[in-house]
């Protein structure tokens, strides 16, 4: 079924643009601003079977974009939580320190609000380092944790040189259509499919709103929190059941486009390496490899996406 065509102009929180499902509000008090977490609370469309998953989004993304994922989850007896976090999507763009501490803290408060009091968590891309900060910090929370093509399997900051916020920012201010797209086209490397505009015409439709500049800042902030807190040293820690699902076309380094020398770039993002490295510090930890797939395996194979994530999580 054809999605409808969102607005060509969209404010900091997306208003006007509809989510797959009924969008709710937490607020919350950030270094005493108040602000609004939008999330999804989809029940159980199956036979429900009492258990919680939670679904946390990429950088460049919204929680809309597990709209599959939710139909499939629901379906199975899953109530399924998806919250846009703070700075991203329907959410307000605060201008405060973003931290991964902090993003965890907002989804555990999300879930103390809800009353789940354990849930399968599942990242994709940031949201695979939010997930493991999350699985970290609240081990008797996370049920089991899902990281499917996590950014963060390495520390960017042993290649990638250091930006500071402001040229961060201004770069961000710059992004048109054309370079959004030229972004995205990386996630897909055999070709960007045009479905995907679904999720790239929203971004888009933000840099052509007044608004625009409280995004881009919001941007800025948090690449500087990915490249700033990296997890790649703490995956021993994990105490709990994990999957990694890996698309192994995939080659995203956050900040590759700061790095000067090819030879260090060749060196950088090579996901098949990196999930079994992983998987290898992630004791108990099951690794499925997705060959020809980049970055969105749940976009890109879908339904090979979903036989790995509902075989484990069941």
């Amino acid at each position: 079924m054809a999605q409808p065509t969102p607005p060509t102009s969209l404010n900091a929180t997306l208003d006007g643009y509809e989510y797959p499902y009924r969008v709710r509000y937490l607020p919350l008090t950030l270094e005493g601003q108040r602000v609004r977490m939008a999330y999804m609370d989809v029940a159980a469309t199956g036979q429900p079977n009492g258990r919680t998953v939670v679904l946390l989004h990429g950088k460049n993304f919204f929680g809309a974009y597990w709209r599959e994922t939710i139909k499939a989850l629901s379906g199975a007896g899953f109530r399924v939580v998806v919250p846009d976090q703070v700075g991203f999507g329907k959410s307000d763009k605060p201008d405060i320190h973003y931290s991964f501490h902090q993003l965890a803290l907002n989804t555990r408060r999300l879930l103390d609000t809800l009353g789940v009091r354990k849930a399968v968590v599942v990242g994709h891309s940031m949201g695979g380092m939010l997930a493991t900060r999350f699985a970290l910090m609240y081990p008797q929370v996370t049920e089991r944790l899902v990281l499917e093509n996590p950014i963060g399997l390495e520390d960017y900051r042993l290649g990638v040189p250091f930006q500071p916020i402001a040229q961060a920012e201004a770069t961000e201010r710059k992004s048109t259509e054309e370079s959004i797209r030229k972004y995205h086209a990386t996630y897909y490397p055999h070709g960007y499919p045009q479905a995907h505009d679904e999720w790239l015409l929203p971004v888009v439709a933000q840099t052509r709103h007044p608004d625009f500049p409280k995004v881009a800042r919001a941007n800025a902030l948090t690449f500087d929190m990915i490249y700033q807190q990296p997890v790649s040293y703490e995956f021993g820690r994990v105490q709990v059941p994990t999957l990694l699902i890996i698309g192994q076309d995939d080659r995203t380094v956050v900040g590759k486009g700061l790095i000067k020398d090819p030879a260090v770039v060749a060196q950088l993002g090579q996901y098949p390496e990196l999930g079994q490295r992983t998987a290898a510090h992630m004791k108990g930890s099951k690794l499925v490899a997705l060959k020809g797939i980049g970055h969105i395996p749940h976009l890109e194979a879908t339904p090979q996406f979903l036989t790995a994530l509902l075989a484990f999580v069941k």
